[in-house]
């Protein structure tokens, strides 16, 4: 039989919500990794490709680190009762994908 949790014992699903959020986070980093690997593969050679590949490429990067940054420091939260702070990170991921979204406009148009 399971063992019941403490009275002090933090709720399962908790944790169960940060471990969903942190394989969202990951997801979104194969996204961006893959879209990026193609588009250095597949398109042409210019600066404007080079630059979207290279920006989805570094914002796959910094998105895996920062789900696994942030799934850590909200188990350790959740662990204490404590809280976390604002996500800093996620409106400079959200400028990158900005970037690259320009920089496709831009490489498709001219």
């Amino acid at each position: 039989m399971a063992e019941q949790p403490g009275p002090g014992a933090p709720d399962v699903r908790f944790s169960l919500a940060n471990e969903r959020t942190f394989l969202a986070w990951q997801r979104t980093a194969l996204g961006m990794l893959g879209a990026g690997v193609a588009v250095l593969h597949l398109l042409d050679r210019d600066l404007a490709v080079w630059l979207l590949g290279v920006v989805l490429l570094a914002g796959g990067g910094c998105c895996a680190v920062l789900g696994w940054w942030r799934y850590r420091a909200a188990e350790r939260a959740i662990e204490v009762g404590g809280r976390i702070g604002p996500l800093v990170m996620a409106p400079i991921l959200a400028a990158a994908v900005v970037v690259a979204v320009v920089a496709a406009l831009a490489s498709a148009l001219l």
